[in-house]
């Protein structure tokens, strides 16, 4: 497993004129990283579409390089979406899955069969032109820039430390409700509402 800035870091050098969306908790790192950030789209609250979102997106930019950074919680939501993917057969998608094996994003919850699913063997059975998978840094390092020249669909599956963002929503400290009584009387002072 390694870490997604440190990934980042090493993408970076090898983005060309790319544009690049991030989806999930690694897209605070890209923001950091990132040095054309007009050319970064965020795809944040859009889990379960953010690849069928990019495959709209390639396809309506057939002559840009578009990157997506995908999580496999995500992925898990539209499985479906590789084989859409690969029968459009878009030459200019990178589609690589940042898998840290839970939901980083609503607590760390497991990702079910986290450790045994094989999303590279998945894109390549669907029909990816090429597919690739890591678990190091070194090795992701030393082939990023030949995958960059590579014609799509790419598929890129890479083992990530997770970064954990909340508390799972039930161990959440949650604000203090106001009474609804009290609450109306604040709009209606905002408002210059005044009641007899």
């Amino acid at each position: 497993m390694f870490d997604s800035a440190d990934m980042f870091r090493a993408f970076q050098p090898h983005r060309g004129k790319s544009i690049v969306l991030v989806t999930g908790t690694s897209g605070r790192d890209w923001g950091d990283i990132s040095e054309d950030k007009s050319r970064d789209l965020t795809l944040q609250g859009a889990m379960g579409q953010t690849n069928s979102a990019t495959l709209g997106f390639a396809l309506a930019q057939p002559n840009e390089k578009v990157v997506l950074f995908d999580s496999e919680g995500s992925l898990q939501m539209n499985l479906g979406v590789l084989a859409t993917i690969a029968g459009k057969k878009p030459k200019n998608l990178f589609h690589f899955l940042m898998d840290n094996e839970c939901y980083a994003t609503t607590g760390g919850q497991p990702v079910p069969n986290a450790s045994e699913i094989n999303y590279a063997g998945m894109a390549r059975e669907a029909g990816y032109a090429a597919t690739y998978e890591f678990d190091n840094l070194e090795d992701f390092t030393n082939n990023i820039e030949a995958i960059m020249k590579q014609e799509g669909p790419v598929f890129v599956a890479m083992k990530m430390v997770p970064k954990v963002e909340n508390e799972p929503i039930g161990r959440r400290v949650r604000r203090p409700q106001r009474p609804r009584a009290e609450t109306i009387r604040v709009l209606q002072a905002e408002l210059g509402i005044t009641v007899a």
